[in-house]
């Protein structure tokens, strides 16, 4: 009931879904650090107070209760979170309470660049830029997506490589599905 859709539920029966991921966890080392400086500090601040003073020592808990609770939110948020590529668009699913779905067609790309720093190249993430014509679409920068190799070469492929081979090689995996016994795609 509350839980969010999964992303393939967004997808067309006609469809085929070539990635899908979650950003990498580095994403998430802000927060943690955040809240982990936080909560030393509340620690710290209640260690050096008097025993009298109760009613700061509450508050101060409360104030770590409210930091741990924020850093399951985001964790919850980047957990939920999807990007997939399919053969047709890219797109976006986030939201823990309410969902929001951003989408752009493969047929809308015009350019395309993945940049990696030296932590991205440590930890294994970078950044997407994808342009299109003249608009800046809602999916213009994706950062902290692992592996931007994989997802750049897929999307290139989409994009700029022979339409001809990938209507063939999406036949053969619905022929695949067919000997398999999954329901086929008209």
């Amino acid at each position: 009931m509350f839980a969010p859709r999964d992303p393939d539920e967004y997808l067309l029966p006609t469809e085929r879904r070539v990635i899908r991921v979650r950003r990498h966890w580095s994403s998430l080392l802000w927060d943690l650090v955040e809240a982990g400086a936080l909560l030393a500090g509340a620690m710290m601040i209640s260690y050096l107070l008097p025993d009298n003073a109760g009613i700061i020592q509450n508050i101060l808990w409360y104030a770590s209760l409210f930091v741990l609770l924020r850093l399951a939110y985001f964790v919850m948020e980047w957990w939920v979170e999807r990007i997939v590529v399919t053969d047709k668009r890219f797109m976006i699913s986030s939201g823990v309470f309410e969902t929001k779905v951003a989408m752009m067609p493969i047929s809308k790309v015009t350019d395309l660049t993945y940049e990696r720093s030296v932590l991205g190249r440590m930890f294994g993430f970078g950044t997407l830029v994808v342009e299109s014509a003249g608009q800046i679409q809602a999916l213009n920068r994706i950062e902290y997506l692992p592996n931007p190799e994989e997802v750049y070469d897929a999307i290139s492929e989409l994009t700029f490589g022979d339409k001809k081979a990938q209507a063939e090689r999406f036949s053969m995996i619905k022929a695949q599905r067919a000997a398999r016994g999954k329901k086929m795609v008209p």
